[in-house]
């Protein structure tokens, strides 16, 4: 069973950039392609960024592009969500997901199509 947990959200003014990790435990972490989602309250969770289980290719929301990248290293069992020129509109709780992948693609972009989540960490930014 995997086991999946964020850090590294936390409060920050607008302009400013925050980095978030996600660490898995159990399973290979090699063979699944990870996602970040984010919720912020009164809303449905929505896709950030998704990244292939090598990195090759990654998908990001069009309302992240250019701000935010996503990043993995396997050999330490973790991804990564680089934050930049954040927005108060990017205020959510952030949550990284998992699901076994081989083919390399990285349009799992709905809730449901992943099967492991971590806790979630709260990221505020401030006007």
């Amino acid at each position: 069973q995997v086991q999946l947990v964020e850090s590294g959200g936390g409060l920050v003014q607008a302009g400013g950039s925050l980095r978030l990790s996600c660490t898995a435990s159990g399973g290979t972490f090699s063979s699944y392609v990870m996602g970040w989602f984010r919720q912020a309250p009164g809303k449905e969770r929505e896709i950030v960024a998704v990244i292939s289980w090598s990195g090759g290719r990654i998908y990001y929301a069009d309302s992240v592009k250019g701000r935010f990248t996503i990043s993995r290293d396997n050999a330490k069992n973790t991804v990564y969500l680089q934050m930049n020129s954040l927005k108060p509109e990017d205020t959510a709780v952030y949550y990284c997901a998992a699901r076994v992948d081989y083919s390399g693609t990285v349009y799992y972009t709905t809730v449901n199509e992943y099967n492991y989540w971590g806790q979630g960490t709260q990221v505020t930014v401030s006007s």
